[in-house]
């Protein structure tokens, strides 16, 4: 704990440059020095104010599946982690090196859904609109902090045990921005929230982070899937309290995919590495190590969706090897009557959209 804190005052100029000049570039943008872009259809931007580990992933999902049925959806990520730059359509021969892993993913589960990366998604989304003239609702991943461009709603997401309120600016805390930037969102969505939350709880978090009147404030939690085989070949395994397991993942915060598991098996082995790290072959080899000496019979590899996109080009090394590989999904459920609220709250916002 003191050396964290020693740590903390070292670094705490850098946060305070770190801030200014956040603050620096939202001023230019309130003054119109520097102008947003809007464009003829509406996008929803999904965001967080923290480094990496509010549930973006999961939470755009949600919105591609409650969308699609009625409007045609396409989505626009930065793709973080891509060998590649520029403005890009995902192609269904690309890896997670050419788009970035949730990019992939969300090409790979929902292949009827035009998906695209740009790093300047004021430009990419002129060309997504111009590929896809069809399309009605851009999803904008990861843009709280992207002021070019103007969503048409606006979407923050924090974690229920951690906050953006009670954080600070990076390198200091976990803050991209000072907390006051919540102002912009028209939606706050608490996540990673306990699955069994009172009213009591939840009402204690909307004081707690003092929504203005025009902001919606929703809870939602994570709901774990059955595992399912990296390999059509494999069979399906049942997590029991028999079972020792093997988790390979690089994603911000593994803390609640690791106390999930720890809930349900006999054993967790965490082999974790830094966000959107691309596996190496080193990497690989640990982690098969590590489970040739679990000493249970009944064992397994657990990894994520988006790290699965990481493992494609260690397939033929996997499967020589017949590392028993299993991808555990998550989806989003809002809390209460949460989830048609929400539902309902998008949809008929979407309506309101005029050019």
């Amino acid at each position: 704990m003191l050396r964290t804190r020693i740590i903390q005052i070292l670094v705490f100029p850098i946060a305070i440059l770190y801030g200014a000049a956040a603050s620096l570039r939202l001023f230019l943008y309130r003054m119109r020095i520097l102008r947003p872009a809007r464009f003829d259809i509406p996008t929803i931007s999904i965001g967080n104010m923290t480094v990496g580990g509010t549930g973006k992933t999961p939470h755009i999902e949600y919105l591609i599946q409650l969308l699609n049925p009625y409007f045609q959806v396409a989505t626009l990520s930065r793709g973080y982690g891509r060998k590649t730059r520029g403005f890009r359509i995902a192609q269904p021969e690309h890896i997670a090196e050419d788009i970035g892993d949730e990019p992939w993913l969300f090409k790979t589960k929902y292949p009827q859904v035009p998906v695209s990366v740009g790093e300047r998604r004021d430009l990419a989304i002129p060309q997504l609109m111009h590929a896809f003239p069809e399309i009605k609702v851009i999803l904008l991943d990861d843009a709280f902090q992207h002021l070019a461009v103007q969503p048409f709603i606006n979407i923050l997401l924090t974690e229920y045990n951690e906050p953006f309120n009670r954080d600070w600016m990076f390198p200091v805390g976990r803050l991209r921005e000072w907390q006051s930037g919540y102002r912009r969102a028209d939606v706050m969505i608490v996540t990673k929230c306990p699955e069994i939350l009172d009213d009591t709880q939840r009402q204690a978090m909307v004081k707690e982070l003092a929504p203005f009147h025009y902001q919606k404030v929703f809870f939602s939690y994570l709901k774990y899937g059955n595992p399912y085989p990296l390999f059509p070949l494999s069979h399906p395994i049942e997590l029991t309290k028999s079972l020792e397991v093997i988790v390979l993942c690089a994603i911000a915060r593994p803390i609640y995919l690791e106390q999930y598991l720890k809930s349900q098996v006999k054993s967790v082995k965490m082999m974790d590495f830094e966000d959107h790290r691309a596996f190496t072959n080193y990497d690989i080899a640990q982690t098969h190590e590590a489970f040739k000496h679990l000493p249970a019979p009944e064992k397994m590899i657990i990894t994520t969706e988006k790290d699965a996109a990481r493992l494609e080009k260690h397939f033929s090394y996997l499967i020589e090897n017949q590392l028993p590989i299993y991808i555990l999904p998550i989806q989003v459920h809002f809390h209460s009557d949460g989830n048609q609220d929400f539902n309902t709250y998008v949809k008929e916002k979407l309506l309101t959209f005029k050019i």
